[in-house]
């Protein structure tokens, strides 16, 4: 039987539910990565798998004389909106989204595919170049894969034949799986092996993750297992980048007006916003510029600048929101900022193991709402919520996303993801408090809440799970 899927109408996903690992624990230098926007699962994932597909070439580099790529399932049905043909282009001729330059990757795909335009796309190789034509890609958005809906197929032919085939996932937050194969890491230039490491303490669910906090720290259980592949210096050094680049995304977003890309015309509101709050003296510590600080940063990904996947693109902008406020409100310095990307880094592997922190696997709960639950922990846990109160806080936060759909107008990264990341930074920060009012002890687990998301993404129709084919896509009317 095939692995792909073809259907007019696709039915829900059916995922495999393999034995739980030992831990759940994904590196925070996984979960943030450095990317481009405007999608980690559209953008920088199929950059990421398209480099791979390079690599996995080695010396038969040298012999591709065509490449080929099949976009399928979520990838083809907004893949335009989302850069993917600019994203697959880059990564085949070796690009990292970490360290690319964004402008570099923007509009290759348009530039070739424009009204009477055919010219192909010279793809680098060892002593050479391999011309892409538009003809070479293919998309194909009712040919679902059965493990992911994000899937692609990628292609190189030699004189003789075929070179290599290969498909990948991309399975959300940047994070790619050739078919058949293990979930690939983000393999950040941050990853540095340590000579004396300390065992992590394993957790599998919320409730596990609690136990090994008693008496310290989730961040604390977070370290353990990042001292496995690094040294305390490595991960500090990481950590103070992944903020620094938050930060300096928020102050390029605040710095920029005019229009976004794409045929929507949203303009750009975090700059005006900004002034309006500083003519009106509104304080700096003041919650109201939670919102405009996650305008800044998710009108940068929709515009394809340099963001962190946060869980995702399409959240992007929720955590650094909460941080920068906090960081404004609080003098936040360096060793609680670490403790709040490593207490939100625990609670989104747990949401990435027990659900799902795709938009295209569990609609937009899995990417919004992940995020409010990372930063409402987070922000619990620098304000003096023992481990208990951070469990409660990304309960309320995941709780009151569920069921949020996926259903992005044009494919665009934009309407309505600017604003929903405003919208959930505010409510991270309310799902704190609230916490913080209690003792730590409520009726709904976290990891009950977990459960009801994934069964709750799997029950969802595909229309509106990032498709652009129900709800909002297709009810606004684009002039």
């Amino acid at each position: 039987m095939s692995d792909l899927l073809t259907t007019e109408h696709p039915g829900p996903e059916v995922r495999v539910r393999t034995a739980a690992p030992a831990s759940v624990h994904v590196s925070v230098f996984d979960l943030f990565s450095v990317g481009i926007g405007p999608s980690s699962s559209h953008t920088v994932g199929p950059m990421r798998a398209a480099a791979r597909f390079r690599e996995a070439l080695g010396d038969r580099l040298i012999d591709v004389t065509r490449w080929t790529c099949a976009l399928h399932g979520s990838l083809a049905a907004t893949g335009i909106g989302h850069g993917t043909p600019d994203a697959v282009l880059a990564g085949l001729g070796g690009a990292d989204p970490e360290i690319c330059d964004p402008d570099a990757v923007r509009g290759t795909w348009a530039a070739m595919t424009a009204p009477g335009q055919d010219r192909a796309h010279p793809v680098p190789v060892p002593g050479g170049v391999v011309p892409f034509h538009r003809a070479d890609m293919t998309f194909e958005p009712f040919a679902r894969h059965h493990g992911h809906p994000n899937a692609m197929t990628l292609g190189a032919e030699g004189t003789d034949g075929v070179l290599l085939t290969q498909t990948w996932l991309s399975v959300g937050g940047g994070f790619v799986v050739l078919a058949g194969g293990l979930e690939a890491r983000v393999d950040s230039a941050d990853r540095a092996p340590t000579g004396t490491v300390a065992t992590s303490s394993p957790y599998r669910s919320g409730q596990e993750l609690v136990a090994s906090a008693s008496g310290r720290s989730i961040a604390a259980v977070a370290r353990d297992h990042e001292r496995l592949t690094r040294s305390d210096d490595a991960i500090d050094a990481g950590l103070d980048r992944i903020a620094g680049t938050m930060h300096a995304c928020i102050d390029k977003g605040l710095g920029q007006r005019g229009t976004l890309p794409g045929r929507l015309g949203v303009r750009r509101r975090a700059a005006d916003a900004a002034a309006h709050l500083v003519a009106c003296g509104t304080e700096a510590s003041s919650t109201e510029w939670i919102a405009v600080y996650a305008l800044a940063v998710n009108e940068e990904n929709a515009a394809g600048g340099r963001i962190v996947t946060a869980p995702t693109n399409g959240a992007a902008g929720v955590l650094p929101a909460v941080l920068r406020h906090l960081t404004t409100s609080l003098g936040l310095e360096g060793p609680a900022v670490r403790d709040f990307l490593l207490t939100a880094t625990a609670i989104g592997s747990l949401i990435k193991a027990g659900a799902s922190i795709s938009g295209a696997e569990a609609g937009c709960q899995g990417e919004v709402g992940s995020a409010c639950a990372m930063a409402a922990a987070g922000a619990t846990a620098v304000l003096g919520g023992t481990p208990d109160q951070v469990e409660n806080a990304a309960e309320i936060a995941l709780e009151h996303h569920l069921g949020l759909t996926c259903d992005p107008v044009g494919g665009l990264v934009q309407i309505p993801c600017i604003e929903r990341n405003a919208v959930a930074a505010t409510t991270a920060l309310t799902a704190a408090r609230i916490a913080l009012m209690g003792d730590g002890r409520h009726v709904v687990s976290l990891d009950t809440v977990i459960e009801t998301m994934r069964q709750t993404g799997d029950d969802m129709s595909a229309r509106y799970k990032e498709t652009s084919e129900g709800g909002l896509a297709v009810n606004v009317v684009e002039c």
